[in-house]
């Protein structure tokens, strides 16, 4: 069943919530080309996470697949082509035309055009906001039953703050990383770290240079822990337990927002 290429719901509090990789669909004209089968592209997509936007009152979420079009990636680099664009992926059975190209395209365009007017709503009842771009990363890269990748460079949580200026936001990022840190994750507490995998995507640069300094822009990676990145099976207590964990920094991130807004606004 087809539906909208993505699902933006408009809000006013100054925390936005995006999963511009949640979604899983993609448009029939694009099924005769697919090489992969629906397992392939789920692997390296972050299904779930557009239930985690729940956390805010504005929230973006995109329905269709990375495979159609990676709004996470600058508009000439979102259309895979080749393998190398996708993790040695084999993507299509044959080139893609230059007219199915432009239609991904132009649903690249309009989710941009539809983001920023959910975004501006924000932006005209509060001077500063702060965006989770929230995505998830593969571990198992070998084999379902194979060794995981090294904790030691790939931490639960990656908190991707290369789109911002730290020395601006500085407070609001150590405030999000810190509750992470002590939230009770089945009784222990979650490795959250930043930029050690991952800095930030293109959604995130978008952001901090469509608003400037007006926006804080964070990625926030979750490693597939919770879930087998091989079936698609996930645990539905974490699952439930990291959308609480990300719900219980909203409140002090949005102090920590009002703190940075009265320091440059002089109040």
């Amino acid at each position: 069943m087809s539906q909208t290429f993505s699902t933006i719901f408009p809000g006013v509090q100054p925390v936005i919530a995006a999963a511009v990789h949640d979604g899983h669909e993609i448009s029939p004209y694009l099924r005769p080309y697919m090489a992969l089968n629906e397992q392939e592209r789920l692997r390296e997509e972050d299904p779930f996470t557009g239930d985690w936007t729940k956390i805010a009152d504005t929230r973006i979420i995109a329905n269709y697949s990375r495979f159609e079009v990676d709004l996470n990636r600058p508009r000439e680099k979102a259309v895979y082509q080749k393998p190398e664009d996708a993790w040695g992926l084999q993507i299509w059975k044959d080139d893609l035309p230059e007219e199915i190209v432009q239609k991904s395209l132009a649903k690249y365009d309009q989710f941009y055009i539809n983001a920023k007017h959910a975004i501006n709503q924000v932006f005209s009842t509060h001077d500063f906001f702060v965006v989770y771009d929230l995505h998830t990363y593969n571990h198992l890269r070998d084999g379902e039953f194979a060794q995981p990748a090294n904790p030691e460079g790939n931490p639960e949580v990656n908190i991707g703050t290369g789109n911002l200026d730290r020395a601006v936001w500085g407070e609001v990022v150590d405030v999000l990383i810190d509750q992470l840190r002590s939230f009770d994750f089945k009784g222990r507490k979650l490795d959250v770290r930043e930029n050690v995998k991952f800095k930030g995507g293109y959604f995130s640069k978008w952001v901090q240079k469509e608003y400037g300094n007006a926006a804080c822009p964070i990625a926030i990676e979750f490693k597939k822990f919770f879930m087998n990145e091989w079936t698609g099976e996930a645990d539905s207590a974490s699952l439930s337990l990291i959308q609480a964990a990300l719900a219980s920094t909203v409140d002090p991130v949005n102090e920590a927002l009002r703190r940075v807004h009265d320091q440059i606004l002089g109040h």
